[in-house]
Formats: C-alpha cells, structure tokens, sequence
C-alpha cells in the first residue's frame, strides 16, 4: 500500500471496488482498497488518503459507525458516502455525521471527478485566515487596526470618560450598534445597555416604549408599563435610526435632553432620568437639517461627540481579523467548527462590493459555514452566495424575472465570468471553479461555447 493514496476505496464487493480503482487509476489517481471496517481502520491508523469513498454496507459494521469513526480520527480528510439504495434518511444521516458529500450506485464518473477535483485541489490551497479564539466575554468586539477604526477607537475611549451626547453616523451594517456598545461598555456605569430602533416601531407605540404609558392612557393599556428611559437609568439608552423618528417626537426627545424629565404617556407626573444618550443614523442628519427634515436644535444636542463608522470597503485591510472574528461567533452559534478560509475564498470576498457592509460580510459567512463540508470554507463555499447578494441586493427590489433563474443559467453565468476573469485560460479556470478540464469542456459543448 502506498502512503498516501488519492484515494482510499472501502468496500465489501471487491469486484466492484477494483472496476472502480481501475477507472480512477485511468484518471490518474492513486489508489487503495479496504474491504472491511477493521481493514479501512488498520489502514487510516497508518496512512492519510486525500479522499475516502465509503461503502454503506460493510461485513463487520455500518457506514455511518465508520464514518463517525473517520471525522473524529481524520476530521481533514473528507470522506464521501456510497450506497445502492436512494435512501433519502441515509443521505440526511451522512451529512450530519460530517460527509463530504454523497453517491450512490452506478457511481456517476463524472460526479465522482468533480468531487475528486474539488477535494484534492483544496489540500494544496493556502490557507488566508484561521478562526480567532472563542472569547469568554458574548459581547461583540469592535475588530479593525486600519487607520479609520483607529480613530473610531478613540473617539470611543473620548465619549468613555464623560456622559456627553455620541452620535454615530455610517451606512446601515456598519457595527454603529457595536460602536455604542462599545462605549457603554468602557464607560463603567452602572445601569444596563438599552437599545432602541425608532425606524421598527410606529410612531404611536415608539412614544409609549421611550417614555411609558399608565394603565388606560390609550386602547390596550391594560396596565402601566415603564419606558426605555426608566429601564436605562444610570446605563445607556441607544436610540438606532433617529433619522426616522417623527417632528412630535423629536420636539419630546429635544425636551429631554434639556431638562432631563419627562412624562409617561397619560401622566402629569414629571420624571427624572439620568440615563446617558447615544443616537445613530445612517442618514446624513445636517441634510435632513437642511431640507427641514430634522430638528437644527435637536442635531446640536445630539452632536457633541461625532463618531463616523467607515463603510468595509474603505477599511479592507481589517478584512483577515474582521473575518477571522465572525467565523468565531458564528462557529458558536451554528455549533460548527469551520478553522478558518482558504486563500481562494478570501479572494472572491475582497473582490466583492460590500454594499451592505459587515452585516452583509456575516451573512455570507453565515451561509458558507451552514452549508460547508470543509474545515476551511473555500472560493465554492462562498461564491455561490456572492451571486446571489450580488444579484439581488437587499437594499435594491428586484423583479421576481431576474430572480426565478434555473440553476444552469446560474452555472453558466459563474462559469464564463470565471474564464473571463482568467482571459480564457482554462486550466486556471478550472483550478478556481474547482472542476476537471473535462468537465469544463462538456460544459462549454453543452452551451455551444468555443
């Protein structure tokens, strides 16, 4: 037996496990048979193959014991399932046990070239990014050492040692949440975080959650209720969107700032408040000013400290430890244990445009984790959910036309902005699009491309 084979073949039908060691050796992979459980153990105790193709039916145990057996002894090898029965619960139980993917039998060549192509390509990629370490505190942390999050930094230290009015200004996904967060944190008060989004709560029930309502004071206030402003005493009130909120209720916000009191809804009775104010926006509020949209007055007192949150694609250089630090919560959040990204992947996310920033960055992460086979998420991993932000960006309606594509046209598209990005080089294209020059070719027969 070689060392390290191409691949390793577990299978009891050694008659069928030669015809296909045969057909991949024609292919130019290396190859090695095992025949039982206990062989294909003796074997991967010695020996690491750079892919394994295990049979479901096995004398001496079941695929699915082997298979857990192999993602804990060789977690980077990838292991794909093979069985003669369409069975739809086996298919959902080798998944989850961590198959790379699965196959039945006749095994289809093609497929099975595609995933050889695929896997083996991935053992020799550059690995860009590795998962930061879990923190103990579930606190977000603010990740940049670019000169614009710098100086983000400290401006967040200034607001820190004070209790002055901060508001946060950057396009939407940016982390202004964070920002106040942040703040808050650093500031070593004593009450709790609060936040608020004035653009999610009409304007008739926002009243009532910032300053609370007495019990009748309106249809379905069947009892007293405090507002935000009494919950955040000695803490911070975070007031997301302030850009949306009414002209009534700026000139209540305003009252506030000024004296510090205010009335619960359907009260007469004055209170005090002493929690510390952080608005934000994605809106340019001295426009808004301009055009009478908002407040002159209410702007001034909200503006003392100005905090700017640059948008991702004016702070690339953060992208590695920014990247780095999703993948950790998001590994905590979905129970995953993705290590990192290739160099590949990394790539094809710095070459995207990032128009919903941060939020749109974890999104992506999100889904390529969710769906990802692989210990490091790689260029396939994420560039099918490139195209799609890219296609229909959240920001933008998109006609159900340009949406409801087949998943053919989706490939094709893919495919040839591929081998344009590589001038019609096809042996670089097929190393990024992770395929066989074959399989390319049939592709381009098929589309009568030349």
């Amino acid at each position: 037996m070689s060392n390290k084979p191409d691949v390793l073949i577990i299978d009891d039908d050694a008659a069928l496990a030669e015809m296909l060691a045969l057909n991949l050796d024609d292919l130019g992979y290396s190859t090695e048979l095992a025949h039982t459980g206990a062989e294909a153990r003796a074997f991967l105790t010695g020996s690491t193959p750079r892919l394994i193709l295990l049979d479901q039916h096995l004398p001496d145990t079941h695929g699915i014991k082997l298979l857990q057996w192999i993602i804990t002894e060789k977690p980077e090898t990838p292991a794909v399932m093979v069985t003669g029965f369409h069975d739809m619960s086996l298919a959902i139980s080798a998944m989850k046990a961590g198959a790379f993917d699965y196959l039945h039998k006749p095994i289809n060549m093609e497929k099975l070239e595609e995933i050889l192509k695929q896997t083996l390509s991935k053992s020799s990629q550059k690995i860009a990014v590795n998962v930061a370490p879990e923190q103990e505190n579930d606190t977000p942390e603010i990740v940049g050492n670019s000169q614009s999050m710098l100086d983000v930094a400290k401006k967040i230290a200034i607001a820190a040692q004070n209790k002055a009015n901060v508001l946060v200004q950057g396009a939407s996904g940016t982390g202004k949440e964070l920002v106040a967060r942040a703040i808050h944190k650093h500031s070593g008060l004593d009450g709790p975080f609060v936040a608020v989004n004035c653009a999610s709560i009409v304007e008739t029930l926002l009243e009532s959650e910032l300053f609370g309502h007495e019990k009748g004071a309106f249809t379905g206030a069947d009892q007293t209720k405090q507002g935000r402003f009494e919950v955040a005493e000695d803490g911070t009130l975070f007031l997301d969107e302030i850009g949306e909120m009414s002209a009534h209720l700026q000139a209540k916000l305003l009252r506030v700032l000024q004296e510090q009191t205010f009335e619960r809804v359907g009260s007469n009775q004055t209170r005090k408040t002493n929690a510390r104010i952080i608005a934000a926006t994605h809106r340019d509020l001295k426009k808004m000013v301009a055009e009478g949209k908002f407040r002159e007055d209410l702007f001034y007192r909200l503006d003392v400290i100005d905090i700017k949150v640059p948008a991702l694609k004016d702070r690339m250089e953060d992208f590695p430890a920014l990247a780095s630090n999703l993948l950790m919560r998001i590994n905590k959040t979905l129970g995953r244990d993705i290590k990192g990204l290739t160099s590949t992947a990394m790539d094809a996310l710095k070459g995207h445009n990032w128009d919903g920033n941060v939020r749109e960055l974890e999104n992506v992460l999100t889904r390529a984790a969710a769906h990802s086979q692989n210990l490091y998420i790689d260029y396939a991993d994420v560039a099918k959910h490139l195209t799609a932000s890219k296609e229909a960006p959240a920001s933008t309606p998109t006609s159900p036309v340009s949406v409801l594509r087949s998943m053919e046209d989706v490939e094709k598209e893919h495919i040839l902005a591929v081998l344009d990005a590589h001038e019609g080089n096809k042996a670089q294209a097929c190393k990024t699009l992770g395929i066989s020059r074959p399989a390319l070719d049939r592709r381009l027969k098929k589309w009568k491309i030349s």
